[in-house]
């Protein structure tokens, strides 16, 4: 697939996308900002915009831009203003929905708005003695916001990586807030399957943790991505698995840092179920290579920190290579994929870097 064919498939997704997003419609005698989006077309909406996180959820794909919001009259673009605090700026031009597609941040406008968006870490800013007295669970990307004016945003949407399943229960949502007094919590307005919606917001650096109660033993589910890089050579491809909590900054961290030494990351179907926080999964392959580690432990590292990875090599990768991952407890199959050779000519074809030495 050339770049022309790449582009293609992206602006096809936005396009699917896109033609969900709710167009702002407003009557002349509707005099507050509230009353638009309120009512059976309120309920609608929010109905509408579940059905577009799900269905992001199985579309999410590696060419969404970090550089794009999809709003109710198009594309909105995103600028990089600073790229070592991962700062960006926008405008929003209208009152109406906004997704920013790469991430699964949305935002309920009642007017034009100007926004700045940073990524945060939360091993910089959660005590760790915090997590002693109670169980704290980081539940999400941590976004720093400024909005102008910040009455203008009817909500937003944070999302997170916990699947709505089992022993879960939304009562345990919570939203950090971090300001000069401290750590301070919020009940989010409710919490949908892959966001949680705080109604009428004040900005700060905030994100979702899960506060259980301690002592409580619980198997939390997580919706995850396994991220798998190859890194060409002429006599022996290396390949990089991870196995992570779907996080946009930590995926696109890692994606950095493959970068810097040449690793081209790979399309892979996603987990076949959520996983579970804390359990240990089993990497194994049809072809007998080894895999250094075999076993990996589904935790959450800050982006920043070192991220553990499985490690083998293919030699010279004549022959497809199928990859499975196994719940180490119950040995079922969580995650499986194909890898062939016409898949590294057309990675390395994409993006053609120098040898990895």
């Amino acid at each position: 697939m050339d770049k022309k064919e790449c582009h293609e498939k992206s602006s096809s997704s936005d396009e699917e996308l896109r033609r969900w997003i709710p167009i702002s419609s407003v009557s002349e005698d509707q005099e507050s900002s509230e009353e638009q989006v309120s009512g059976a077309v309120y309920s609608e909406m929010h109905h509408m915009i579940s059905s577009i996180y799900a269905e992001l959820h199985f579309m999410f794909k590696q060419d969404y831009k970090y550089d794009q919001f999809l709003g109710p009259e198009g594309n909105v673009d995103v600028e990089l203003i600073n790229k070592s605090a991962n700062k960006y700026s926008l405008r929003f031009p209208t009152a109406g929905w906004y997704l920013w597609s790469a991430t699964g941040l949305g935002f309920m406008v009642r007017d034009a708005v100007t926004m700045t968006i940073a990524f945060g870490s939360w091993s910089q800013h959660l005590a760790l003695d915090l997590q002693h007295h109670e169980q704290w669970l980081v539940a999400g990307p941590l976004f720093a916001f400024t909005a102008e004016p910040e009455e203008a945003v009817a909500e937003i949407h944070l999302p997170h990586f916990i699947s709505l399943q089992g022993e879960v229960d939304v009562s345990w949502f919570l939203v950090a807030h971090f300001k000069d007094e401290g750590m301070v919590l919020q009940r989010p307005s409710r919490v949908e399957p892959f966001y949680a919606v705080l109604d009428n917001p004040s900005f700060s650096l905030m994100g979702i943790l899960l506060r259980i109660a301690r002592g409580t033993r619980l198997s939390i589910p997580i919706t995850s991505n396994t991220l798998l890089y190859f890194h060409p050579h002429p006599e022996d491809i290396k390949f990089h698995l991870y196995l992570v909590p779907r996080d946009a900054l930590l995926t696109k961290m890692i994606d950095d840092e493959e970068d810097r030494f040449c690793g081209v990351r790979l399309q892979t179907s996603p987990s076949m179920q959520p996983l579970t926080f804390g359990a240990h999964y089993i990497l194994s392959n049809s072809a007998h290579l080894e895999i250094i580690p075999t076993e990996l432990k589904l935790s959450y590292r800050s982006p920043g920190e070192i991220q553990s990875f499985s490690k083998f090599y293919a030699g010279q990768m004549k022959e497809p290579i199928q990859l499975e991952i196994t719940d180490k407890r119950h040995g079922t199959l969580v995650w499986k994929t194909v890898v062939k050779p016409v898949d590294i000519q057309l990675g390395a074809a994409s993006a053609p870097r120098t040898f990895s030495g």
